[in-house]
């Protein structure tokens, strides 16, 4: 694990000297870092954070924008058409939380995130979590549990707001 989070490092720290123009070397960057070739829609905003990348999927349309930490361990799955917004952390992995094990491993669980889905500015999603298609998590919000498909949420802990009518 440690030997991915330096990888990770590294290259984020490459990222993070791109400007907006340079959205073909970042999308380089990113699927060098994810270790599969991003789709040429995918669009990033430097400065990005990561803890890994070979756990991460992301599809085809998907826009990322500044400053988002993503922390794969647990895997993440990005489907087409989301957008992510700035300050965004989706976080898999964490500690035990009895004092006595806390710092003995780590935990990991997935997060997906399903085709259309909208996430505003300075949201946090927890590991275990799946968002559904068409749904839009509310700015500031925290998620620690499944987003029902075309549902909007907000809040921490985030519960559903209303449904979400086309």
């Amino acid at each position: 694990m440690t030997a991915e989070v330096r990888r990770a490092h590294a290259i984020t720290a490459r990222i993070n000297r791109l400007g907006y123009d340079d959205a073909d070397e970042v999308r380089a960057l990113v699927s060098r870092l994810l270790g599969r070739t991003v789709d040429d829609s995918f669009f990033l905003l430097p400065p990005f954070f990561a803890t890994g990348g070979s756990h991460t999927t992301i599809g085809r349309n998907v826009f990322v924008n500044q400053n988002c930490t993503f922390y794969d361990l647990g895997g993440l799955t990005i489907g087409d058409d989301v957008m992510i917004g700035p300050n965004v952390n989706l976080i898999t992995s964490g500690h035990p939380i009895a004092p006595s094990e806390r710092r003995s491993g780590v935990t990991a669980s997935p997060i997906v995130i399903e085709r259309n889905v909208g996430i505003a500015a300075g949201v946090t999603v927890i590991g275990g979590v799946t968002v559904g298609e068409n749904s839009v998590i509310a700015a500031g919000s925290v998620v620690t549990r499944d987003v029902p498909p075309g549902s909007l949420v907000g809040g921490n802990p985030a519960r559903v707001i209303r449904s979400i009518e086309d």
